[in-house]
C-alpha cells in the first residue's frame, strides 16, 4: 500500500513542477484564446461596446458571413501563397548559410553570424521602414544602383508582395541558420568526410546525408516558420500602408485588423482570428502525424 502511495505521488510530482508555468500559459494563452472564441459567436460591434446595445448571440451567423465573402477567400489564397514562399525562400536561405558556416573560418563566421543576429534583433517596425527607404522610388538606393528610376515597388500587387517577402526572409532567416548550423555541429564529422571521399557533392551531402539526420530539427523550424509567415502583420501594415492600394495586399491578420479596429466589427474579426488559429493546428497536426507514420523521433 505504501509502495502505491508513493507511486501515485512520484506520478505527480512532474505535474507540480510544471505548474507555474501552466498557470502562466493558461493566463496568457488559454484564456485570449477562449474570449476571441465567444466573441465569435456574438454580435459585437462598437455599438455593444459603447454599451448602447445588448449583445447577442449570433451561433455561427458571423462564419457564415464570413464565409459568404468573397474577399475572404481571395485573402485566405494570397496569404497561403505568400506564406508558403516565405517559408520555402526562408529554409532555402537559412540552410544554405548554415552550410555556408561550417565551410569558413572562424572570423568570418563570426561576422555571418553577428549580422544575422543583427538582422533577427531588429523589430519588425524598424526592419520595415529601413526597408522602405532602400526602395524608396524618389531616395532609395536599390533604384539607383539597378537603373529603375522612380519604379515604385509598392505600387503593384506581386511588386510589393516581393518587397514583403524579402524583408521577411532577412529577418526570418537567422532562425532557421543558427538551428540548423547546430544540428550540423553534431553531425560525426566522421559521416561527412565519407560522403566526400565517395565523390559527394555538397548538394548531394545535403540531401542525402545531413537533411535525414537533421529532420527533427527541420520540423521545428519549418512548423515555426509556417506559424510566423502566415501570421505577418507588421511587415504587410507598414510597408503596403495598410494592405496596398484597395487591399490588393491583404492578407488575414491585416484583414482581421481591419474587419475589428477600422470596420468596428469586432466580432468578424474574431472570426477571423478563429479560422487563423484552426488552419494553423491542422497544419501542425498533420505535418506531426505524416512525420509519426513515417517513424521519425519527435
Amino acid at each position: 500500500m505504501a509502495t502505491t502511495t508513493a507511486r501515485r505521488t512520484g506520478a505527480w510530482t512532474p505535474w507540480l513542477y510544471l505548474a507555474p508555468a501552466l498557470l502562466l500559459l493558461g493566463g496568457l494563452l488559454v484564456y485570449p484564446v477562449y474570449q476571441l472564441g465567444l466573441i465569435s459567436f456574438l454580435e459585437y460591434t462598437q455599438a455593444q461596446v459603447s454599451g448602447g446595445e445588448p449583445t447577442t448571440f449570433q451561433g455561427l451567423g458571423n462564419y457564415a458571413t464570413l464565409f459568404a465573402d468573397e474577399q475572404f477567400w481571395q485573402v485566405l489564397l494570397a496569404t497561403v501563397l505568400f506564406a508558403a514562399a516565405c517559408v520555402v525562400c526562408t529554409l532555402a536561405v537559412g540552410c544554405a548559410l548554415a552550410v555556408l558556416l561550417t565551410r569558413v573560418r572562424a572570423l568570418p563566421r563570426l561576422a555571418l553570424l553577428l549580422a544575422a543576429l543583427g538582422a533577427w534583433a531588429t523589430p519588425a517596425v524598424t526592419g520595415s521602414t529601413v526597408w522602405m527607404f532602400l526602395f524608396d522610388p524618389d531616395f532609395g538606393p536599390v533604384n539607383r544602383v539597378f537603373g529603375l528610376g522612380d519604379f515604385s515597388w509598392t505600387y503593384g500587387r506581386y511588386s510589393a508582395f516581393a518587397l514583403v517577402l524579402l524583408e521577411v526572409v532577412w529577418c526570418s532567416f537567422p532562425f532557421v541558420m543558427v538551428t540548423v548550423y547546430a544540428g550540423i555541429r553534431a553531425v560525426p564529422a566522421e559521416v561527412v568526410e565519407a560522403a566526400a571521399l565517395d565523390g559527394a557533392s555538397q548538394w548531394r551531402i545535403w540531401r542525402s546525408v545531413l537533411a535525414p539526420m537533421l529532420r527533427p530539427i527541420l520540423l521545428v523550424v519549418t512548423v515555426q516558420s509556417v506559424i510566423w509567415d502566415f501570421k505577418v502583420f507588421t511587415q504587410i501594415y507598414v510597408m503596403t500602408n495598410g494592405g496596398g492600394i484597395a487591399g490588393q495586399n491583404l492578407v488575414l491578420n491585416v484583414y482581421a485588423y481591419q474587419k475589428a479596429f477600422a470596420s468596428s466589427q469586432y466580432s468578424l474579426g474574431s472570426a477571423i482570428g478563429v479560422v487563423m488559429l484552426l488552419i494553423l493546428l491542422a497544419v501542425t497536426l498533420g505535418y506531426l502525424r505524416i512525420l509519426r507514420r513515417r517513424g521519425e523521433e519527435l
